[in-house]
């Protein structure tokens, strides 16, 4: 980016970050499809097939369907659960295609979809294209993964990055619909409306109602309200504390989900056949290092946001729009490196903020951590797993994101100021370099 490299080796990083993404990302789904792809079409496959959708989270019986329509993968043999039961609506329109034409469409969309965020969020931010362009390619994995599978991500962070934009352009209903229309797929999205009634912007907050209320409206009618009761009772409560299905009986020991529930499992829990060596078998310390390691980081960033709330700081929902976000991804029971791609939006608004504010050194650390994680070499990190003490070197992501989350904070409650802030607000916001810009909410708010 400009404030670190020359134009030149700019644009020759994009490049390279392009080619690695299209030749890892891209020709793969469009060539075969791979893990959880499967699980989208098969959910839509059988709504279009009127079969019963009330035996969605039956495992055993949505497994029988992928082998029937010849989608069984010996990496992720499948499964809806945890989906919210909108989710099967979601690959409907393709669901008459060969499964290989659907995800090479759904790989099409979701190309679009980066290109769309790109200059939308150059827009935003007052950054050039080919800067916005290696930002959101430096996401890596996530764009990559979320390819390959097929996942709904990337369109859903092109909805989140375009609320925002309308809800800058004074567009509040349209930028609350924007948020709220993949709620009931995915929640991230549900944050950010929960922020604009924090700030009591009841029009976008409405906007956001009116989707969620419509989508749901859609899935019960088609799918029957069965299924969705299913959901609520017995499939909700399980996702929300780590268990992705109706069977499952144990927590998940698994790193692949990088998240403070998985990793106090590892440390704490004793399991003789999937830990059996865990750091301490102690299940009461593991809910105490839970409650506690979320309930300060909620408590930090309530306490960031009121304290940007109370100051009257101009442009005060990018960074606490930033902070929610990743905030969310640090209580969540489950993440995975796809569901990077809903970082595009939070950690662009972090670095623009602290730029926007003279303060280089958390803009510049926000920005490493994020390309960080955008290409971990998971592979050398998952063997410590299961190795008492040694299973905190196989969370990098995790504790990537925390420092992120720790440093936001704490730049926020001790800025330090810069007599480069008087000059940034002199700029132009149509020609300014990132380093330069100013966010242009801090006109609006």
């Amino acid at each position: 980016m400009n404030s670190f490299f020359s134009r030149a080796w700019t644009v020759l990083m994009l490049v390279g970050v392009a080619g690695y993404v299209f030749h890892k990302g891209i020709v793969p789904a469009l060539s075969g499809i791979d893990a959880d792809f499967p699980g989208y079409f098969t959910a839509a496959r059988i709504v279009i097939d009127g079969q019963d959708a009330q035996r969605l989270y039956d495992d055993d019986w949505f497994r029988e369907q992928i082998r029937r329509y010849g989608l069984e993968s010996e990496k992720n043999p499948g499964k809806f659960a945890p989906f919210p039961p909108p989710t099967a609506l979601l690959l409907v329109p393709l669901a008459r295609f060969e499964p290989l034409t659907a995800l090479r469409i759904v790989t099409a969309v979701s190309v679009l979809c980066i290109v769309f965020s790109i200059f939308l969020l150059a827009r935003i931010l007052a950054w050039s294209p080919v800067d916005s362009a290696l930002f959101i390619l430096s996401s890596g994995l996530a764009i990559i993964s979320g390819l390959r599978f097929g996942q709904p991500y990337i369109l859903i962070s092109m909805f989140c990055i375009l609320g925002y934009y309308l809800y800058l352009e004074r567009k509040p209903w349209l930028a609350g619909i924007c948020l709220g229309l993949c709620v009931p797929i995915k929640y991230f999205p549900v944050i950010i409306l929960a922020y604009f009634a924090f700030r009591k912007e009841w029009k976008i907050v409405m906007g956001g109602a009116v989707a969620i209320a419509g989508v749901g409206l859609v899935s019960i009618a088609v799918l029957g309200w069965r299924v969705h009761e299913i959901f609520i009772l017995s499939v909700l409560g399980n996702h929300l504390t780590g268990r992705l299905s109706l069977q499952d009986r144990t927590v998940p020991f698994t790193a692949v989900y990088q998240s403070f529930d998985t990793l106090f499992d590892r440390l704490f829990v004793f399991d003789p056949a999937l830990n059996p060596r865990p750091l301490l078998a102690a299940p009461l310390l593991r809910t105490l290092s839970l409650i506690t390691a979320k309930g300060s980081i909620l408590l930090a960033a309530v306490a960031t946001l009121v304290k940007l709330a109370r100051e009257g700081t101009a442009g005060a929902a990018a960074p606490s729009i930033g902070i929610l976000g990743i905030a969310l991804f640090l209580i969540a029971p489950a993440t995975a490196t796809y569901t990077c791609a809903l970082l595009w939006l939070p950690v662009a608004l972090l670095i623009n903020y602290f730029l926007s504010q003279g303060a280089r050194m958390p803009a510049y650390f926000i920005l490493g951590a994020y390309a960080i994680i955008g290409f971990i070499p998971y592979n050398y990190a998952y063997p410590f797993e299961g190795h008492g003490g040694l299973s905190l070197l196989a969370y990098p992501r995790l504790f990537l994101l925390f420092s992120m989350f720790v440093g936001c904070v704490y730049f926020i409650a001790h800025p330090r100021l810069s007599g480069h802030r008087d000059a940034v607000r002199d700029s132009v916001r149509g020609g300014v370099r990132i380093e330069d810009a100013v966010p242009p909410s801090s006109a609006r708010d």
